[in-house]
């Protein structure tokens, strides 16, 4: 759905009223459509889900806490760039995304969590790369299986209006189909496994923001005298990339829940990856 067709959306749904709030809520997305598939029939470099990371000589597998770290996915931009419609992402380079070993008790709660994911960014030779096999140490249920992946643009709205609008002042019956339209906007065969790179995140919990923003300076507690003058740079986190649970390649986030990678507009804008935070949701 584009920008025209979420503008038509309002107004069937009767909430004319509320395309004055639009631009607020509504952010572009790049779907990420996943494929079972034999990874010998991955060419090394492209972008995937799940298999085995294409690296090259200097950049090593990551571990946490004596394990090595799961491989989540590798994201080549130069095949997303098309897709990328505010341009927010390098346009060459390849990204790999890396998580916590198969215990996953990691929920991105905790200031001791920092270290448990990786995101390394690196303009490559690609062909320096190389098919790096499961270190010995990393446990089965770690070892995910291989997708191969398709990419689309798609426009999001967020799932919280009361915190993106500075003068929110819709009616109780216009927030209820702004829900039903929120919950309607993705067709019933496309809601499942919902990976995407930017955009607004699809919450099993509350918002996330504020987490990020405290936990990551080292604060667990908003009652915390220091918070106060945090919270006001808790907008500036945005999604970096959302992996769903997806049992056909042995992925599984806690109990059927998401990983999500956040990072601030800032650092996106100075290609700082590494400073992502990650939270994990479950029902």
């Amino acid at each position: 759905m584009d920008k025209a067709a979420l503008l038509t959306a309002f107004e069937q749904a009767g909430l004319s009223r509320l395309l004055k709030d639009i631009d607020a809520l509504a952010k572009p997305s790049i779907r990420i459509y996943t494929t079972p598939v034999d990874e010998a029939h991955l060419p090394v470099g492209v972008s995937k889900v799940g298999g085995l990371p294409d690296l090259p000589p200097d950049l090593a597998w990551p571990a946490f806490d004596g394990l090595p770290q799961s491989f989540i996915a590798q994201i080549r931009l130069a095949e997303v760039s098309p897709y990328d419609v505010e341009g927010a992402l390098p346009k060459t380079g390849l990204l790999w995304f890396f998580f916590c070993d198969a215990k996953q008790d990691i929920y991105g709660d905790d200031p001791q969590n920092c270290g448990a994911w990786q995101i390394f960014f690196q303009e490559v030779d690609f062909t320096t790369l190389k098919r790096t096999p499961f270190p010995a140490t990393l446990p089965g249920k770690s070892r995910f299986k291989a997708s191969s992946v398709r990419f689309a643009s798609e426009m999001t709205l967020s799932q919280v209006p009361q915190i993106e609008l500075a003068n929110y002042d819709w009616r109780e019956e216009e927030l209820e189909k702004y829900e039903d339209l929120v919950a309607n906007l993705t067709p019933p065969d496309q809601r499942a496994f919902r990976h995407r790179l930017l955009g607004n995140p699809d919450l099993i919990q509350d918002d996330m923001r504020l987490q990020c923003q405290l936990v990551s300076h080292g604060i667990t507690d908003e009652n915390d005298p220091r918070a106060q003058a945090l919270n006001k740079g808790a907008k500036d986190w945005t999604l970096l990339f959302q992996v769903d649970t997806d049992e056909r390649i042995g992925m599984r986030w806690s109990s059927s829940g998401m990983l999500y990678y956040w990072i601030t507009s800032t650092n996106l804008q100075a290609r700082h990856f590494e400073t992502a935070w990650l939270v994990m949701q479950a029902d």
